[in-house]
């Protein structure tokens, strides 16, 4: 086997490691909140501090991913990533309150926000694009272990060891991780290597004035401030759209968004995963809050999700080359706004095993919208565009998932409010009707595709 074909072999799985320790991280998070909150004497609504540090932090650094990777090579920066991200979880096990916790998820962050985007950037230079749907998908599969364990050994370690432990097992696998990368990582490096440090700074800075507002609305007595911090985010947004046309060498040049299934492929993601992401934390919260399981019944009824999305991801070429980009994103939106909407129907005295058909229906439709959003992305960039475009389609991703889980908090706590005297399990079900159908409405941004969009993505089974 010659060298090229052993990198094309195993270098999905070195990328699936790296989502798999992101999608384990999240997932074990969200189920153990309660007892992290418990334990820190917080709120459990207010900590998603420590989820939006650690996806803020990757929105930030993700800009620098691109440059890094091709100044010092895929292989340097992804081990470098995988150490930082294993000392980030080291801090986060040994933290004793919310603040300690919040730095320790910076420092998680800023390793995540490079191991990944490397990652999958080494994956496209790799392989030739009409077998890049099936070599990302190889690549997700493994990853889809996480959302698995992440609930479960959450719930476990939480109710029979300690929150603590749900971050260091980071560490073992993070050093499975550092031995493939050595081994199987190639060391892709570019010719351009100019870093556009003021665009950087300009759209690093309307990232964090835009989510942080996003979060400030969750709980904000005076909107005022918040909408100012909106306003001057956009602001930022339309000055680096400026810079971006005038500078030599942009950070995400122009170009990139002249690319019409690229441009529709990042709106697109952002809208629907404003209403997708924030279900991942809002079903154990029901669970745990509404009906007052503990985390381990929570990990267990939320792991048929990543069960099906597995099943799902055999699937998805298939579906792609049956029906083609335009009307499997539509459609498939469509059905997951359907099955968000679902989630309201069990009342407060429903068993609990009702929700189980509808979390294994939402895992199947999920795998099937992020790998056809994400590959779409990138159908038509040419490979100068790689980086830069792999770079921006993992922030925006980040952006979105934390936009997300801030929306579905600030519609979970206006109804919490607005139905005071009533059960929070009613707030519940109108922030479900309310995902759905924000999710619905959003695939009507998959119309604006052609029906022969993405066709040199497709391949044979």
């Amino acid at each position: 086997m010659t060298e090229k074909e052993t990198v094309k072999r195993y270098l999905p799985m070195v990328l699936s490691i790296a989502i798999f320790m992101q999608m384990l991280d999240s997932t074990i998070l969200n189920t153990s909140l309660p007892a992290i909150a418990r334990d820190f004497g917080e709120s459990s609504l207010n900590m998603q501090n420590a989820i939006i540090a650690y996806v803020l932090t990757l929105a930030l650094f993700m800009p620098v991913s691109g440059f890094l990777a091709d100044k010092y090579g895929t292989r340097r920066i992804f081990i470098f990533a995988l150490v930082l991200f294993a000392s980030g979880s080291v801090f986060c096990g040994f933290s004793s309150n919310l603040t300690q916790l919040v730095i320790a998820r910076v420092v998680q962050g800023v390793g995540g926000s490079l191991m990944t985007p490397v990652a999958k950037l080494a994956l496209i230079k790799a392989f030739p694009k009409n077998e890049l749907v099936k070599a990302m998908n190889f690549a997700i599969i493994p990853a889809l272990i996480g959302p698995i364990l992440g609930p479960l050994v959450g719930g476990y370690m939480v109710d029979y060891l300690s929150w603590h432990w749900i971050f260091l097992i980071n560490v073992p696998i993070s050093l499975v991780g550092l031995a493939m990368g050595l081994k199987y990582m190639p060391d892709y490096r570019s010719q351009v290597i100019d870093f556009d440090f003021k665009g950087f700074l300009i759209f690093a800075a309307a990232s964090l004035l835009l989510s942080i507002s996003a979060e400030l609305f969750t709980d904000a007595h005076n909107v005022t401030p918040v909408l100012l911090m909106v306003i001057l985010g956009f602001v930022l947004v339309f000055f680096y759209f400026k810079h971006s046309h005038t500078d030599n060498n942009p950070i995400f040049p122009f170009s990139l968004f002249q690319v019409r299934t690229f441009r529709l492929g990042i709106l697109g993601n952002l809208a629907t995963r404003l209403g997708i992401s924030s279900i991942g934390l809002l079903v154990p919260l029901l669970i745990q809050v509404a009906y007052g399981k503990s985390a381990v019944v929570s990990g267990w009824l939320i792991a048929p999700m990543a069960l099906t999305a597995i099943f799902g991801k055999s699937f998805v070429i298939a579906i792609l080359n049956r029906f083609g980009y335009r009307t499997t994103l539509m459609a498939n939106t469509a059905i997951i706004g359907v099955i968000i909407c679902l989630f309201a129907i069990p009342g407060e005295n429903t068993p609990i095993i009702w929700f189980l058909p509808i979390v294994a229906l939402l895992g199947f439709f999920n795998s099937i919208q992020f790998t056809s959003m994400n590959t779409i992305s990138i159908a038509d960039l040419r490979e100068y565009q790689n980086s830069s475009g792999n770079s921006l389609i993992s922030v925006n991703q980040q952006l979105a998932i934390g936009f997300g889980i801030s929306f579905g908090l600030i519609v979970l706590r206006s109804f919490e409010g607005a139905l005071h005297g009533q059960s929070i399990h009613t707030a519940f079900r109108y922030t479900f009707l309310v995902m759905g159908v924000t999710t619905i409405i959003s695939g009507l941004l998959f119309r604006r595709l052609h029906v022969s969009d993405g066709k040199n993505l497709r391949t044979a089974p």
